[in-house]
C-alpha cells in the first residue's frame, strides 16, 4: 500500500472548502535542501496544493541554494516552498542570499517543518515570509500562499 494511500480521504473536509480557481496559474516549487531526505511533508503539501489548483513543480531531494534558484528562473515561479528539518538552516539563509542576488525578491520562500522557535526567528529575519510547522492546517496554508504569491502581486498593479 503507498505511504500516501489515505491521503485523498483525510483531505476531502478540505477539499470541500476550497475554492479550485483561486489558486489558478499561480506556480511553486517545493523542494528539500542540501542533505534532508525527509520527503513526506513536501509530498502531502504539493498534492494539498496541486488540489487546490496551483502549478506545483517538485524538485525533490538533494537540491542546493543555487538549484533552487536556477529552477525558480527558469519556472517564473510565483513562490517558493522548502522543507526544512534538522541543520538545513544555513542552507535556507544562503538561499535567500541568492534569491536577492537574482533579482527574486518578490518571490515569497516559505519554510515547512520540524523548526525549533529560535530558528524560526532567525529564518523570518533572512527573509523567509512565513514558517509552516507541522499540523499547520491546509486551508491556511492554502490562503496564505494566494494571498503571497507574486502573481497577486502582479495581478493587483494591473
Amino acid at each position: 500500500m503507498p505511504i500516501h494511500a489515505g491521503l485523498s480521504k483525510a483531505r476531502e473536509p478540505l477539499l470541500e472548502k476550497l475554492t479550485v480557481s483561486k489558486a489558478r496559474g499561480i506556480k511553486v516549487i517545493v523542494s528539500m535542501i542540501g542533505l534532508d531526505s525527509h520527503t513526506t511533508g513536501a509530498q502531502v503539501v504539493c498534492a494539498l496544493l496541486r488540489d487546490a489548483g496551483f502549478e506545483v513543480v517538485y524538485l525533490g531531494v538533494n537540491q542546493t541554494p543555487a538549484m533552487i534558484v536556477k529552477a525558480a528562473l527558469e519556472e517564473d515561479v510565483d513562490l517558493i516552498g522548502i522543507s526544512c528539518h534538522a541543520s538545513n538552516f544555513a542552507l535556507i539563509e544562503e538561499l535567500m542570499e541568492l534569491v536577492d542576488q537574482n533579482g527574486l525578491a518578490d518571490v515569497p520562500v516559505i519554510c515547512g517543518g520540524h523548526v525549533p522557535p529560535a530558528q524560526v526567528a532567525r529564518l523570518m529575519s533572512c527573509g523567509v515570509a512565513r514558517v509552516f510547522l507541522p499540523g499547520s492546517p491546509g486551508d491556511e496554508i492554502v490562503d496564505y500562499l494566494v494571498a503571497s504569491a507574486r502573481k497577486s502581486e502582479r495581478d493587483a498593479q494591473l
